[in-house]
């Protein structure tokens, strides 16, 4: 068994208030893929953000082949051959490929001129380009690009750095079924050309099908570490967790029964020739399946009034209704949960009170003065039903989970008496308690008669959740799959048109 090329040894960082990293260990060898599990707030991202030069260790030593080493800057970890890519893509979006992949690193020519050497930036990303298997022209706009393309262009920034380990958060979050597969024999390949990568997800699958090894964290604290032989899905959820969670997907015991919305002849503007039309019974879990781009987040808009459909029939119980604004769709009871809580689902600098209590101000003031003692009454209800994890109501949201932040989202509605609840991506960037615990609130919902539809491209959540699935392509439903007809090969036969 070849040496460590990089061994972290009794790691630990703490913040005030909060120990973040508790003697934490972890190697890493040539050509290995470790994967790095945990919940939110593991402590995943500060022993990562140590090792890329963020931050400072309080006590441990950091060693790369076999010699001690001290990452006090991201330049520093550049140097020492550590590539960083961040769930949040940094690209520029106005420059071509090669002006990524060689930004601030520009070679020059012409002398004292020190002009840009376009040929020898285009020649050199192309050959990185074609070590991983894209065939996307240098000369391109990222703009122009898929969000997995520019995945791609941040790998091959990465090799251009003559990165031996590589640092994946959460790759695939924004990937669709095919996208991912595609990236993940990139994964394999570069791990055969012994380039050594840790790998950060909550799709545990992933990480089934990935990891050499699983390094497992808990509160800060090494839980345990699974070789390749011991990786299954429950072991690593009972680590992550301390704890049996049970079934992770259950449906609802709730029978589909008379059709409470009902969507007819849908156009959006992005789609203006395709049609959409579906319904959804008192109790079920719709989802909604499609590629990225397939129009599935539009329709959500469009039903919520954000975007104003080209045309559109919508049906409460039967009875019509006409939504030009969010206002509109609030007043009969048709709540949005965004796919992007952070930018369009909660204000991050106000605290969970104030974002609970947002669309209902009005029944939380009194003569026009807002009563902040019935705020809190309400946010604390609110907040001990859905089990938000938070020292109190003032806390600021930004200072939230992932998980507790898409509680807020929801709790915000649910104490507006929902009729229709729109999901967008529920557990995005989750971990997997906070993802049993929102399955577990879908489920109630339905079970109180309450509508869902439900958007997702977790395949395994799809499946796994819905009573029926509308699979859209290309901004129109190319069909819709009962519960037993449902399975990863019929939606993607849907999904691919």
């Amino acid at each position: 068994m070849s040496a460590p090329v990089l061994e972290m040894k009794g790691v630990s960082k703490r913040f005030p208030g909060v120990v973040a990293l508790d003697s934490v260990d972890l190697e890493v060898r040539p050509g290995e893929i470790v994967a790095l599990a945990g919940e939110n707030g593991a402590g995943k991202s500060t022993l990562m953000k140590i090792l890329g030069g963020l931050h400072q260790p309080d006590r441990g030593q950091i060693r790369i082949d076999n010699r001690p080493v001290t990452v006090r800057s991201v330049a520093e970890a550049i140097r020492l051959g550590i590539g960083f890519i961040h769930q949040e893509l940094n690209v520029l979006d106005n420059l071509d490929v090669a002006g990524n992949v060689f930004l601030g690193r520009e070679p020059v020519c012409g002398g004292p001129l020190k002009l840009i050497d376009r040929r020898k930036i285009h020649s050199q990303t192309d050959s990185y380009l074609q070590r991983l298997g894209v065939n996307i022209p240098s000369e391109t706009l990222v703009r122009d690009l898929s969000v997995a393309q520019q995945q791609m262009v941040e790998i091959a920034k990465a090799l251009s750095l003559h990165a031996r380990i590589l640092i994946m958060d959460e790759p695939t979050s924004s990937l669709t079924l095919t996208e991912t597969t595609r990236l993940l024999e990139v994964i394999k390949e570069l791990r055969t050309q012994g380039v050594s990568i840790i790998y950060i997800s909550h799709r545990l699958s992933e990480i089934v099908d990935l990891a050499d090894r699983v390094v497992v964290l808990r509160d800060g604290c090494n839980a345990d570490t699974l070789s390749h032989d011991e990786i299954e899905h429950d072991r690593i959820v009972r680590l992550m967790v301390g704890r049996e969670l049970g079934r992770f997907y259950v449906h609802s015991g709730a029978e589909k029964k008379s059709r409470l919305f009902e969507v007819r002849s849908l156009r959006t503007k992005r789609y203006p020739a395709s049609v959409v039309s579906f319904d959804i019974g008192e109790g079920e879990i719709l989802g909604v399946a499609g590629l990225v781009g397939a129009g599935r987040s539009e329709v959500a808009q469009a039903i919520f009034g954000v975007d104003t459909p080209l045309d559109v029939t919508m049906l409460l119980e039967g009875q019509p209704l006409s939504i030009r604004s969010p206002r509109d769709a609030v007043r009969h009871g048709i709540y949005l949960i965004p796919e992007d809580r952070r930018q369009t689902g909660l204000i991050l600098d106000s605290v969970i009170r104030e974002n609970i209590t947002l669309p209902a101000l009005q029944s939380h003031s009194v003569m026009g003065w807002i009563d902040a003692a019935k705020e809190r009454t309400t946010a604390s209800e609110v907040c001990h039903k859905l089990g938000v994890r938070a020292p109190s109501v003032e806390t600021k949201v930004a200072n939230l989970s992932g998980g507790n932040q898409q509680k807020v989202v929801l709790g915000k509605w649910l104490s507006m008496n929902p009729r229709v609840l729109i999901f967008d991506e529920p557990t995005r960037g989750i971990d997997v308690g906070a993802k049993a615990e929102i399955y577990q609130l879908m489920r109630s919902l339905a079970e109180r008669g309450i509508a869902i539809l439900m958007i997702s491209s977790d395949m395994e959540e799809i499946l796994g959740t819905s009573n029926r699935v509308a699979v859209m392509h290309e901004g129109s439903v190319t069909g819709i799959l009962d519960r037993n007809q449902c399975s990863e090969e019929a939606i993607m036969r849907l999904a691919v048109g």
